[in-house]
This record gives C-alpha cells, sequence and structure tokens, in this order.
C-alpha cells in the first residue's frame, strides 16, 4: 500500500551541506517527492511540531537545535514508506546505526542526527500537514 512520511533535514545537515547528498539517496531508494522547502523553525513552531516530547528531558535541546538554522521538511511518498525511511536513515544514534545509512554516513551525535523521520502512517499524515498544505503537494497520479 502507498504510505506517505515526513522527512526534515535538520540544521546540521543543512550547515554540513549534505542536504542534496541526502535527498539523491532518498530518491535513489524510490521514494517519490510531494512536496519540499527551506524553512526556519522558530522555537514556537518547533515546540509545536514536537509537543509530543515536552515532558522528555530533552525537549528544551531539541526545540532549541531544530530552531537554530534551516531545515528542509519534505513530504514523501512510496509503498510502505515509514517502514522503509526509518530503514534507510538508521537508529537515532548514528553509533547504532547500521552501515550505509544516512545517520551512519552523516550524523555527528544523537540529538543532531541530519534527518527526521515518521514513525507511524498517522504521524506520517498529521506531519505532512504540520508543514504542507494538501494543494502543495503533487503527486505523480
Amino acid at each position: 500500500m502507498t504510505e506517505r512520511t515526513l522527512a526534515i533535514l535538520k540544521p546540521d545537515c543543512v550547515k554540513k551541506n549534505v542536504a542534496g547528498q541526502v535527498i539523491a539517496r532518498i530518491e535513489e531508494a524510490g521514494f517519490t517527492i510531494l512536496g519540499m522547502k527551506m524553512i526556519r523553525l522558530t522555537k514556537e513552531t518547533a515546540g509545536g511540531f514536537y509537543a509530543v516530547h515536552r515532558e522528555r528531558p530533552f525537549f528544551g535541546e531539541l526545540v532549541e537545535f531544530m530552531s537554530s538554522g534551516k531545515c528542509v521538511p519534505i513530504a514523501l511518498e512510496k509503498e510502505n514508506a515509514v517502514a522503509d525511511f526509518r530503514k534507510l536513515i538508521g537508529a537515532t544514534d548514528p553509533k547504532e546505526a547500521d552501515a550505509g545509512t544516512i545517520r551512519k554516513d552523516f550524523a555527528s551525535s544523537k540529538g543532531e542526527n541530519i534527518v527526521h523521520g515518521s514513525d507511524s502512517v498517522e504521524n506520517g499524515r498529521s506531519e505532512i500537514g504540520f508543514f504542507f498544505s494538501e494543494r502543495e503537494l503533487i503527486s505523480n497520479r
């Protein structure tokens, strides 16, 4: 079944100038890009997006990091998109990520791990809606 998922190339990805390489890997893995934009999150917007983690000890650090520079939200579509994207990006901690994954190859730490990926089909839908209106998403269908 075709699914949608959200990727966010985080500020460390943009700062390291590897966004193009990460996007190329995403496309090579068979994902269709439905929408993509470069933005700068405010602390309020980052806090709203990551509200599910509000009670976690890393929340403040995460909001600070995500609002520290430009990032690139990307709406993606593919069969089995959520699981396939999470496999492509690897474990949250790059030290634990499999060889050849995006985080293993580009991330420097668990906190600055290059890319966000939705963890479920439902979250993919709502996360895409956080950054994109339906009219901004362009499908090949």
